[in-house]
């Protein structure tokens, strides 16, 4: 992954002690930040799995901080947060990743003699599109829906946790929740000074100045 970063010289950390974020905005993001890096709810050989999966389906560019997403992924079902709501067809989250992730390091030894965290990426991926595709149905699965699991939790869960951490947000040009600063120039294509500038062509320099006095 290369090229120019569409927000240049753009961090939303340095909003932390402005009137941009409030007292809760900063203690949950004081926490995203914080999140141990090494497993507290899977074991090792799921871990290992979790992490190899995360890096198929979010591949990072390694010039940008990188967004632990397994370490988030793996907070989460320690501290059992849920979505409120369940497909019928899932069993409980914390159910349905070990499940998922020991039967896809089942599928991949059944095919490569290896588990999943140890093939070539192009194996993987082939792995991923028959999850996907509900080609997926061994044993290990115990009746769970290869497909379902991969747009219900694979998907949700690893997409919606890159996405919820500050890093990501830098990268979007996000900066985080409106409350208690707000939007005042709401008009189309403006923008206010505590928003992040898109870098255009040629003007590249320009956007990254601006972005250096974010806050």
């Amino acid at each position: 992954m290369t090229g120019l970063p569409r927000y240049p010289g753009y961090d939303v950390t340095a909003k932390r002690d402005t009137p941009s974020w409030d007292d809760v905005t900063r203690t949950v993001i004081d926490e995203r930040l914080a999140t141990p890096h090494e497993p507290h709810f899977f074991d090792a050989v799921e871990w290992q799995a979790l992490c190899a999966l995360c890096a198929c389906i979010v591949p990072q560019d390694r010039e940008r901080p990188v967004v632990p997403i397994a370490a988030l992924v793996d907070a989460r079902l320690a501290d059992n947060v849920g979505d409120g709501y369940r497909d019928a067809r899932l069993p409980p989250m914390r159910d349905a990743w070990r499940i998922g992730l020991r039967a896809l390091d089942a599928e991949s030894r059944s095919r490569h003699e290896l588990p999943f965290a140890s093939i070539a990426d192009e194996a993987r991926h082939a792995l991923l599109t028959d999850m996907q595709e509900g080609r997926l149905d061994g044993p290990e699965w115990r009746g769970m829906p290869g497909a379902v699991f991969f747009a219900k939790r694979v998907l949700h869960d690893i997409c919606g946790m890159y996405y919820a951490h500050p890093h990501a947000w830098s990268e979007i040009g996000f900066g985080g929740p409106a409350n208690p600063r707000g939007y005042v120039r709401m008009v189309a294509n403006r923008r206010d000074p505590w928003e992040a500038a898109e870098a255009k062509p040629g003007r590249e320099d320009q956007a990254y100045k601006e972005n250096r006095r974010v806050r």
